[in-house]
């Protein structure tokens, strides 16, 4: 039985090699998208077009691969997102030889010279998948994503602003590796009314540019808006209740303790036209965020303080209420020593996904003299599949609140 050939083309033949182009030259069957085909019209070589009936196309190949010298022409990289893995597993590892080339993930981001050894890829050539494209962008910074004429770049932006990604850019890299390669840099709702040529490929990174232009700041902003660190960030939902316990009033100061990417304390600065916002963070990579989502949002009423809980609180403005959105083993320190700043009829409100800071909360405002309650938050978010919808629950939140008598 003679083995099947599965040669990666890259982006045109001119990244084939010498050697690339004899076996082509040399082979009986010649298999491949009519694309790919086309190159090689003047090959005596038979020729199979790779159509929707991929089965088909197996079983062409199981018939004549005994007899016959087969050489199967795969756009990009045989195996990174192409028919290599499928042919493989098909005839089986022993009766194919693979020679890879350039993917055009990997020209595309040469095309715009930045690195993609951690990107995520996200492939919707041919396939329902925008399932894991969407956990992909609620995730990850820069995503690449391979379409098709139905899942095309104006579709693709369109369902960003959908989603509520409009954070993302998106870069239209079409028809790579000819005389008519172009790409260029969009915002989703300018790729929305766009028309791109095919074949091309999609990147979309995640922007830190001001916002203002799509959604002005207001009360629980999508997640991905915000610049935050994969998933530390108060959820939404969870954001919009923990403001209403928070009770906030025109001319409050609030204390944002262990305040992350700021998500609660640029919300809260809404509620607080005439007050003002302490976001206190100890880690400088949060406190960079901080700023950023500061900027983006323009929020004016808002400082941020770098300080390691519980010390660095002396010389602030005594606060109205205080947001404690973390704090770990110190919880009851911090807290303790937070509740000596506070005014009379204050409030603390304690965030936390741990059943045992639940108690130290509770325990430490009531030995404070704070009367407390107590709340748990549990949210599922709706998550398409292939003909429906499913929930996803998030992690339980325990919200606890202080007031002091």
């Amino acid at each position: 039985m003679k083995t099947v050939t599965i040669i990666g083309m890259g982006l045109t033949p001119q990244d084939l090699t010498a050697e690339h182009l004899k076996i082509i030259e040399e082979a009986d069957i010649l298999i491949g998208g009519k694309r790919l085909l086309d190159y090689f019209e003047h090959c005596s070589a038979q020729k199979k077009t790779i159509d929707k009936n991929l089965k088909g196309v197996i079983d062409f190949v199981k018939n004549h691969m005994a007899s016959r010298s087969i050489v199967v022409l795969a756009s990009g990289d045989p195996l990174f997102f192409g028919i290599g893995a499928r042919l493989v597993k098909a005839l089986g590892a022993e009766n194919v030889v693979i020679y890879p080339n350039i993917s055009s993930v990997a020209a595309a981001f040469a095309r715009i010279k930045e690195p993609w050894s951690n990107v995520r890829v996200v492939s919707l050539h041919g396939r329902n998948n925008e399932s894991a494209l969407l956990k992909a962008l609620e995730k990850e910074n820069i995503v690449a994503v391979f379409t098709d004429p139905k899942n095309n770049p104006a579709r693709l932006a369109q369902r960003l602003i959908e989603e509520d990604f409009i954070n993302f850019k998106v870069c239209v890299l079409e028809s790579l590796g000819t005389t008519e390669e172009r790409f260029n840099w969009y915002r989703p709702d300018q790729a929305a009314g766009m028309v791109f040529a095919e074949p091309n490929l999609v990147i979309l990174k995640r922007s830190s540019e001001d916002l203002k232009w799509m959604n002005p700041l207001h009360l629980g902003l999508p997640d991905n808006y915000y610049h935050h660190q994969q998933g530390l960030i108060t959820k939404s939902e969870i954001r919009a209740i923990t403001l209403s316990k928070l009770r906030l009033l025109k001319d409050h100061v609030l204390w944002d303790l262990g305040a992350g990417s700021g998500s609660i304390s640029i919300e809260a600065s809404l509620l607080v036209p005439m007050g003002k916002v302490f976001a206190i963070e100890k880690k400088p990579e949060r406190i960079q965020q901080i700023e950023i989502n500061k900027s983006r949002f323009g929020t004016q009423n808002l400082e941020i303080v770098h300080a390691v809980l519980p010390e660095g609180l002396e010389g602030l403005p005594r606060p109205d209420r205080i947001f404690i959105g973390g704090g770990g083993r110190d919880l009851e320190n911090i807290i303790n020593a937070a509740a000596a700043f506070l005014k009379p009829n204050g409030l603390i409100v304690v965030n936390t996904v741990l059943m045992q800071n639940l108690q130290t909360a509770s325990e430490a405002l009531k030995a404070l003299d704070f009367k407390t309650s107590e709340i748990q938050v549990q949210v599922s978010r709706s998550r398409e599949m292939p003909w429906g919808d499913r929930l996803e629950a998030q992690n339980p939140v325990w919200i606890i609140s202080g007031f002091r008598i």
